[in-house]
């Protein structure tokens, strides 16, 4: 008797367990979406002797800001904030000492705003506070001398001597059991790192990703290829980390997908560039340039490229992989010209970073231009972005088939020098 009261008295703890469990459950998710903080809106407020930044928030984050030099930028550090602001805020703000802002995900579990200078300040006040309106963040600037500035932003440097990429967890391919080639799609910028602006707000970082998505998906359903992109969201990534991520999923092939802005509203058409020590054009000159400052973009220090090891089956390899990825580049413009939206030149070649690994064919595609009406009028338009997805999935299935021919075949090709074009 003694036996089965105590299971009863047991059995009603256990259930009285549950209960509670089930009651704290969604307490604690209530909770937590508390305690997330959103950032509402953004303005500058011109003062006669500075400028101060303001973001309504949700919250009372911690804040770390200092300046960064070449050029001239203030970066403020916070954990993470969802920025839930019309997207061209702090494009074009027109202030004295403030060029420019822009912010986004740094990294997980952390957020960044960029702010662009006209020319040296210093840092008056950057904090989060309670105002009348609701809590908010304030970063308070005035001009300075470019010594000051200078030493400032070289002690900076020495507390922290290299800003470290992100600590992301790498995106890596399921592990099955399949010969399949890897191509690993790159969606252009991400994050903080918003790229370039259309004149309704169409920011590149978000079209680019929804094109990257439609392709992975067209690629898959031609079962030629498995099919990884380097962010699936909205994250930056640097420069490196994307190359990386292709090396070390051993990709057969490299997309990254862009889509520019140029002050001439009339030009218009997809490009696609392949990486060269001497730029084809003053304009792919121009595009990589813009494009190989994105860390800069981000707040991190722009760093000069690391040479490989220069040895002949180094040599060897870049000059076939480069080879490659010519032909991939002539097939691909081949296909988009049934999609109607080439540029006049599409086939352009400059030192693009990303595009720099040795051993993996890669290329850049330009979809358009935001600053163009017709173009925009296609980035925009799901119907345009699956048919240009489909033709860029065959153009991929036709270049990987071509590799599975000469790899079944390599009687054909004994040295292993790279096939002529």
């Amino acid at each position: 008797m003694g036996r089965m009261a105590l299971r009863e008295g047991a059995t009603r703890l256990f259930v009285l367990a549950l209960s509670v469990a089930g009651w704290l459950a969604p307490a604690a998710a209530a909770e937590e979406r508390r305690t997330e903080i959103s950032a509402l809106a953004s303005r500058i407020e011109a003062l006669p002797d500075r400028s101060r930044l303001l973001f309504d928030l949700t919250g009372l984050p911690p804040v770390t800001a200092y300046p960064v030099a070449n050029p001239p930028r203030i970066i403020v550090d916070l954990p993470q904030v969802l920025f839930r602001m019309e997207a061209n805020a702090g494009l074009s703000p027109g202030d004295k000492l403030i060029k420019s802002y822009r912010y986004g995900i740094f990294a997980p579990g952390r957020s960044r705003v960029v702010i662009d200078l006209t020319g040296p300040a210093k840092i008056l006040k950057a904090d989060s506070e309670v105002a009348p309106g609701g809590p908010r963040l304030v970063i308070e600037l005035a001009p300075t001398s470019a010594a000051y500035f200078a030493v400032t932003a070289a002690e900076q440097a020495r507390r922290q001597p290299a800003d470290p990429p992100p600590a992301i967890l790498p995106p890596q391919a399921a592990k099955l059991s399949t010969d399949k080639p890897m191509v690993v799609i790159d969606p252009g910028h991400g994050g903080v790192d918003m790229g370039a602006t259309g004149r309704h707000g169409e920011l590149e970082k978000d079209v680019v990703l929804e094109f990257a998505r439609a392709l992975r998906h067209k690629i898959e359903a031609g079962g030629r290829a498995r099919v990884l992109l380097t962010r699936d969201h909205d994250m930056f990534l640097p420069l490196a980390e994307r190359v990386r991520i292709a090396r070390e999923n051993n990709a057969s092939l490299f997309v990254s997908v862009h889509a520019d802005t140029l002050a001439a509203a009339h030009v218009e058409g997809a490009t696609v560039y392949t990486v060269s020590e001497r730029a084809s054009d003053a304009e792919a000159a121009r595009m990589a340039e813009k494009e190989n400052l994105a860390d800069q973009a981000a707040g991190l220090e722009s760093k000069a490229d690391a040479d490989e090891v220069g040895d002949i089956l180094f040599e060897l390899t870049r000059r076939e992989t480069r080879s490659y990825s010519r032909q991939f580049s002539h097939s691909l413009i081949s296909f988009w010209k049934e999609v109607g939206a080439l540029n006049k030149n599409p086939n352009r070649s400059a030192g693009f970073v990303v595009l720099k690994a040795f051993d993996v064919p890669s290329v850049l595609l330009e979809l358009g231009y935001l600053s163009s009406d017709k173009d925009l009028a296609r980035l925009t338009s799901q119907d345009w972005r699956e048919h240009a997805a489909q033709k860029t999935a065959e153009a991929v299935d036709a270049f990987i088939s071509e590799r599975s021919r000469e790899a079944r075949a390599p009687a054909d090709n004994p040295s292993g020098a790279a096939r002529p074009q």
